[in-house]
């Protein structure tokens, strides 16, 4: 049973891009290993940028710097 857990920022993820990201994954799996998508269980977490660092900084502060 795959579990896979995707974490993105919280940045206007729509329903629809979620709904693409969980297809895309489970049909990786079924593809590539032979799971059964019945028994695959895809979780995307939102994460606020507050709470994500890039490089030992902030993420807003981190793309300020022009390296994102």
């Amino acid at each position: 049973m795959p579990y896979v857990n995707i974490q993105v920022t919280r940045e206007n993820v729509s329903a629809q891009q979620k709904a693409e990201l969980i297809a895309g994954v489970t049909g990786l799996l079924q593809r590539v290993l032979d799971k059964d998508p019945a028994l695959t269980h895809v979780v995307i977490d939102e994460i606020d940028l507050d709470n994500w660092g890039v490089g030992g900084l902030p993420a807003l502060q981190y793309r300020r710097r022009g390296t994102s």
